[in-house]
């Protein structure tokens, strides 16, 4: 599966994008963030707020509840604010 971080979420992860095999035991984006953690360096740090993370799968705004299927795109970003109205 395909993987995106955007904004500060790059930032702490040191990356832009990365291609992952869904790990054993995972079958939602939360199981996916929490192995994400695992990883070290930066990934704990970027997935210590969730609360203010926003997760699409396949360009669409989901729950962290989601399922996941390998061949799907997930993205972390910070919820986006400001623009004309």
């Amino acid at each position: 599966m395909k993987v995106l971080y955007f904004a500060w979420m790059r930032e702490r992860t040191g990356i832009a994008e990365e291609e992952v095999e869904l790990p054993a035991g995972v079958g939602d984006v939360a199981g996916l963030i929490e192995w994400m953690k695992t990883r070290g360096g930066g990934f704990e740090g970027a997935f210590t707020e969730m609360a203010v993370v926003r997760t699409a799968v396949n360009q669409v705004h989901v729950e962290l509840s989601h399922p996941l299927e390998n061949g799907d795109e997930v993205a972390f970003f910070p919820p986006v604010t400001g623009g004309a109205h």
